[in-house]
Order: structure tokens, then sequence, then C-alpha cells
């Protein structure tokens, strides 16, 4: 039997808040000393208030500073917790190899969030773009024990080897994508997870291998909406 953690299972849990919470903006972690997680607060959160969280995973060569924009303006709207975790290599470790350091630097990094503000244990979503599309694809699916969104854009692959819950997901991706055709990834991805019985979403937008704007808002707005029909 394959070892759980290698497989991308997280050893995180829902607990308590023990730590004060952090101020509003961009807030490093201080968990690591290079490439750390950087949690964004928006103003007027209470911490003793159940919050989601999404946790949103940048694309290969990529960085928090250049993926938060992705999502950043909505977390500030629509009042939910962003957190972008670091690769510690050019990309994320499955990407390159499998499950390893990666999965252990975000599962201390959701620990210290749950530490400091109390979370919506009903909305917690892993999102990414590109090489972070992929990640969530692998790693939802195998911690939807506590997963329950995924919001997937341009994601390559998607690679599962256990699977736990039934997460909700959109999926979207660019009919000119040049790096990873749609007919191989999006149009895949969507029909085997539903063929699998997940409840997805999947748009299809007349774009390139980027992400878009109002296609971000579409995955926020369905990150908290009680139910969005999925596109058939």
């Amino acid at each position: 039997m394959i070892d759980p953690h290698l497989a991308g299972r997280l050893d995180f849990v829902h607990r308590l808040p023990t730590k004060p919470p952090l101020p509003p903006g961009r807030n490093p972690l201080g968990l690591f000393e290079q490439r750390d997680a950087v949690l964004v607060v928006p103003e007027n959160i209470d911490p003793r208030r159940p919050t989601p969280l999404m946790t949103l995973f940048h694309g290969g060569g990529g960085s928090a500073e250049k993926i938060l924009p992705m999502m950043e303006a909505h977390a500030q709207e629509k009042g939910f917790l962003l957190l972008a975790p670091q690769s510690l290599f050019p990309t994320w470790d499955i990407v390159i190899g499998g499950n390893g350091p990666d999965r252990e630097r975000l599962d201390a990094a959701l620990a210290e969030v749950a530490s400091r503000f109390l979370l919506d244990p009903t909305r917690l979503a892993f999102a990414g773009h590109s090489d972070g599309g992929s990640y969530t694809l692998s790693l939802g699916p195998t911690n939807g024990h506590f997963v329950t969104h995924m919001i997937v854009s341009s994601a390559g692959f998607m690679s599962v080897h256990m699977q736990t819950g039934a997460p909700r997901v959109f999926i979207s991706h660019g009919t000119r994508d040049e790096q990873i055709p749609i007919d191989r990834s999006g149009r895949v991805h969507s029909a085997l997870l539903r063929d699998a019985g997940y409840d997805v979403t999947y748009v299809e937008y007349d774009g390139p291998h980027a992400w878009q704007p109002n296609v971000a808002r579409q995955g926020a707005e369905f990150f908290l909406a009680e139910r969005v029909p999925a596109f058939r």
C-alpha cells in the first residue's frame, strides 16, 4: 500500500486558533527563510468567526507575488483569506518527481493559518494556474476530507493515487492555449472528474495560456456560492 504522504495526503486538521491574528494585507508567515508562504488578510475579518480560506498555487517558475493578483482583489472584496505558498524549487515537487518538501511546507502553512484564524470547514479551496492548476487537480481529490472546492486554470495534468471526499470543481481553459492544448487537458480533465462523480463546472474562453480576470471572478463566486449549476 502506498504511503499516504507520498500520494500527497496532508495532515491538516481544523482546530481552534491559539495565536494572535495577523493584520490586514499581505503577511509572510515567517515559516521558511526562502520562498515563504504569504497570507492575504482582508479588512474587517473577525478571527473568532469561521472564515473561508483559498490556497492559491503559482505556475512553473512563479511565485506568490506573481499569482496573488489572480485572486487578491476578490479576497479583499468578498472577505476570504488567501494563502499563497511557494514551491521550494522553480515548480511544485509533484511536477518534478513526486510529493515531498512542498507537501510538508504546505502542511506547515495551513497549520499556521489555522492557528491564527478560525477557518470555515465548508469553504476551504485549493486553486491554481498552469502547474499550480495541476497541483490543485492532484492534491484536491487526495485531500477531499477537508478540501471543499477546487478552482483550476489551464492545468496540464492530474495525478491522483487516492481519493477522499468530493470537492466541487471549477475548471477553466483557453481555446487558444499554445502551451497546453485544451483537447488534452481541460476537456479531458473535466470529463474524467464528472465520470468519477464530481460536481464539475467547466468554462472555456477565447484566450491563450493565461488566467483571465473575468474567469477568475467566476471562480471566486463559485467558491462562495451555495451551489452553482455545472456547465454541461
